[in-house]
Parts: structure tokens; sequence; C-alpha cells
């Protein structure tokens, strides 16, 4: 039997759950207006062949609705960790290499919004900014690159010690010369891992303010809108309006974490063994 830990069973598992996500979101896309239909005839219909996932107490299509809004949270997903993971890597290495006032800066910065829970932040920049798509884009780009920038300036301290970037700076490179040409390679798997690793992070917590009422707007299909109303009709034994979505929810984050531990791996042969 072929161990979980061979570099093809992990590529092949890296291929699926790439297939699969991108599946669920191009099925979103597809699905998003039959998201909307209402059909008073065929409401309160528990799983069945027609309707997998079941209706809700307005007829629509829960499966519809389910695909639509984990497509919906990829999405929010997808662009709020590109967003903070470039800050971060941004911010992480200036901070190491532009000197002790730089640095001084980004380490405060970094303490200022971790010393903030995330949900509290989260929730006051988006209702800052109207709420809706692009308010939780920014609010969670805004408090989740902490972490990772703080990786990525404690690998640019290392680097600095190392004898290839102190002759680089003997022969008269400058700073982001030598953070360009000599450091980026070396920090690229970190910034890959970690920005996969970020979607989860990104994704739940887009749910958690959206099932609390300050992320998406109601008419939109989302995660959280779906599990925040569901809550009304579990007692009335409508329990299929909360488990399908739920589950799906949780097998995309931990689709996402084993992709991003995956790709840690893959990128760093000394732990495919690990």
């Amino acid at each position: 039997m072929r161990q979980w830990n061979s570099r093809k069973t992990m590529v092949c598992f890296f291929v699926l759950s790439v297939a699969f996500l991108g599946a669920v979101t191009a099925a979103g896309y597809l699905f998003r207006e039959k998201a909307l239909v209402t059909d008073f005839s065929r409401k309160n219909l528990p799983p069945c062949f027609s309707y997998p996932f079941g209706t809700d107490w307005l007829g629509r299509d829960m499966f519809a609705r389910t695909m639509t809004g984990l497509s919906m949270s990829i999405r929010v997903g997808l662009l709020a960790a590109v967003v903070s993971a470039g800050l971060a890597f941004l911010l992480g290495v200036l901070g190491a290499v532009m000197g002790r006032i730089a640095d001084g800066f980004v380490t405060g910065l970094i303490d200022v919004v971790m010393g903030i829970p995330h949900i509290l932040l989260l929730v006051l920049i988006s209702f800052a900014l109207g709420k809706g798509f692009k308010g939780v884009v920014i609010g969670i780009s805004l408090t989740h690159w902490t972490s990772l920038a703080r990786l990525i300036r404690g690998e640019v301290l290392q680097l600095k010690e190392s004898q290839y970037i102190k002759i680089a700076e003997k022969l008269g490179q400058g700073k982001l010369n030598i953070a360009v040409r000599h450091m980026m390679p070396h920090l690229m798997p970190q910034l890959l891992v970690g920005l996969v690793l970020l979607f989860p992070h990104a994704i739940l917590h887009e749910a958690g303010i959206t099932f609390l009422g300050f992320g998406l707007s109601p008419e939109q299909p989302a995660i959280g809108i779906i599990l925040s109303e569901s809550m009304k009709y579990l007692a009335m034994g409508s329990w299929w309006l909360a488990l399908f979505p739920g589950l799906f929810l949780a097998a995309v984050v931990l689709l996402f974490h084993l992709t991003g531990d995956i790709l840690g791996r893959l990128l760093d042969p000394g732990r495919i063994h690990q």
C-alpha cells in the first residue's frame, strides 16, 4: 500500500482538492439564478431525488443555494487572501530590510492589529465600509495579514545573516535590489503556503460575520446567511436547512487546510516524510 506521505499521492490529492474547489466555484455561477427562484408549491421539502438538499420555507432549492453560497465564500476567501498575503509580504520585507525605524513601525502595527480580536475589528471595518462584498473583503484583508507578515519578517532577518547577502551588500547592491533578487526566491514557498492557509480563516470569518448580520446582504445566498436563517426552522424539524450547508462549509475549509499543508510539504523536501 502506498504511504500517504509519498510525493505522488500528495500531488494527486492536491490536484483533486483544487479540482473540487474549482467545481464548487463553477457550480455557484451556474446555479446563482436558480438559487433565487421561489416556489411555494415545493416549500419545506426534505431531501429527495429531485432536491438532494431539500427546499426551504420559500421553496428555494437548497442545493443551488448551498453551491452559490460556497462559491461566493471561495471568491471572498481568494480575493481577501491574495490582498492579505501581498500586504503581509510587503510589510514583512520592508520592516526587516529598511532599518530599525521601519521595522519598529511594522512590528508595532502588527502588535496593534493582533491585540484587537479579529471578529470585532472585522465587524467594525466591514460596517464602516457599508458591509457588502467589498466591505467584507477589505475587512478580512486588513485583519489577517499579521501572522504571515511576522513569519516573512523572521525569514528575512535570518537571510540577512547569510554569507551571500553580506557579500551582495559589500558589492554595493541596494537593499531593495537584494530583497528582490536574492531574498524573494527563498520567500516564495512561505508566501504561497501562507496564501493558501489564509483561505480557511477568510472563509470562516466571512461566514461568521455574515451569520451575525454584519457581512453580505440578506438578498445574497451566502453560507452565513443560509445558516442564520435556518436557525428559525430547526425546531420545526427542518434539519436539512443547516446540515448540508454546514457540512459543505466544513469540507471546503478542511480541504483548504489540507491543501496548504500538502503544498508546504511539496515545496519543502525536508517535510515530505513528516
